[in-house]
């Protein structure tokens, strides 16, 4: 089991990390606008490179990619601001839990801040099943973007998660 990949301070774990998420995603579908959004899109078979982006605030999530075989399949990309504007979230993943697609790249972009914590998974939770991440050797995080490493990406993708740290600065 791969470690998620933290960048930058220490205080940062994997705890709190979860913690906001679970958050992000509670208020995302209890509706609340202002700190979180969810929405649907179908991520394409067919080898070409599509994109699709969801702003939130002054932040951007971008998430591209490629994959081959199998049709359409519905997936969703959650955002959200934490309430002080210090943390910002992106997750993009399919609610059915396994992708059936085999991706032959992605990337996860953020604009507006840098990430602490990013992680790639192979499954989804769903179904009684665990999230399964993605090995270390199969993905690499920046300070703006996770995304898979060539030559080592073994085609599995169906969940990215990303918090980064806001330039937010408080008065």
């Amino acid at each position: 089991m791969a470690a998620p990949r933290l960048v930058g301070e220490w205080w940062f774990r994997d705890g709190l990390l979860a913690f906001f998420f679970f958050l992000h995603v509670f208020y995302s579908a209890a509706g609340r606008e202002e700190g979180a959004v969810t929405v649907e899109f179908d991520v394409r078979p067919g080898g070409m490179v599509h994109s699709f982006s969801k702003s939130l605030k002054d932040y951007e999530c971008t998430f591209t990619y490629a994959a081959q075989g199998g049709t359409n399949e519905q997936w969703q990309m959650s955002v959200g601001v934490s309430e002080d504007s210090s943390l910002f979230s992106c997750s993009v993943w399919r609610p059915q839990g396994k992708s059936y697609l085999f991706f032959t790249q992605f990337e996860a972009k953020v604009k507006g801040a840098k990430i602490e914590y990013g992680m790639a998974f192979s499954a989804a939770a769903a179904r009684g099943q665990n999230d399964v991440p993605l090995k270390e050797e199969e993905f690499h995080v920046t300070e703006t973007a996770v995304s898979h490493k060539e030559g080592k990406f073994r085609s599995e993708l169906s969940k990215l998660v990303i918090v980064a740290k806001t330039a937010h600065d408080e008065l």
